[in-house]
């Protein structure tokens, strides 16, 4: 099931990328079902797209010079072309996930897509899965939150406008204890109800408390605390890397 509150293939901009004939193919058989996509091929393999109407670009240089262009003009890059071709690919072009776009591999039978990059922060663990149905593929996931159906904590609430509040180091290690069913307190004093979006129930690991009093510190090893509450410099040092505070919107409810 898609999570509605995530970036999706409907909603963002995606690049279509063949340079293989069977690549063409099924990009021309997946164009009608994308069609904002646009639509990046090799010169020698054009004449397989057929009579799309999407937005085209037919290159005939090195797919390497077209990478700076992918990357700075699109959300979601899908190849169909072999995974390690990409990661040769794209390896220099690579900031960090905040900054990276989506990067997908589509192998050349149509039978996996793979997020290859910016898989959880950047959305394209969600488009996988779209794009899977559509091809009648599987989405091939290795995100730790993903694959556990469990919370993911860097975005977690992002698409309600929550704001996360931590130091990095927090969010690595409480993500750590979230994947690994350590006990986790999640403090909701304020926001949206409607956080949990997965079709499975939420992980045993993971209790619920309307205010951070209820809490037993000594019992659980991290804490997730949505609240407009000022928290004190003694309640981080408390916890030490064990909290990650989100902010929800003033107006939500």
């Amino acid at each position: 099931m898609n999570n509605p509150l995530e970036p999706s293939l409907q909603t963002v901009c995606v690049a279509l990328v063949a340079i293989t004939r069977h690549g063409a193919k099924q990009v021309a058989a997946l164009a009608p079902a994308l069609p904002s996509a646009h639509v990046l091929a090799s010169e020698k393999v054009a004449t397989d797209l057929g009579d799309i109407n999407n937005q085209c670009h037919i290159y005939t240089g090195a797919l390497k010079d077209e990478i700076p262009s992918l990357f700075a003009n699109f959300d979601q890059i899908v190849f169909f072309v072999s995974l390690g071709a990409v990661v040769r690919l794209i390896a220099p072009h690579l900031r960090s996930k905040d900054q990276d776009p989506g990067v997908l591999v589509v192998d050349d039978a149509g039978e996996f897509v793979i997020p290859v990059l910016s898989g959880h922060v950047g959305g394209a663990n969600q488009c996988a899965e779209e794009l899977a149905d559509l091809l009648c593929a599987k989405a091939v996931l290795t995100t730790a939150s993903d694959v556990g159906k469990t919370i993911p904590v860097d975005i977690l609430g992002r698409g309600l406008g929550w704001k996360l509040e931590a130091p990095k180091l927090n969010v690595t290690r409480v993500s750590a204890d979230v994947v690994n069913g350590e006990l986790i307190a999640f403090v909701q004093e304020t926001g949206s109800p409607y956080w949990w979006t997965r079709p499975t129930p939420l992980p045993g690991n993971i209790h619920l408390f309307n205010e951070f009093s209820q809490v037993d510190l000594a019992r659980y090893k991290s804490v997730l605390w949505v609240t407009h509450a000022d928290i004190p410099s003694t309640t981080w040092q408390e916890l030490n890397e064990r909290l990650v505070v989100y902010r929800p919107p003033r107006e939500a409810v």
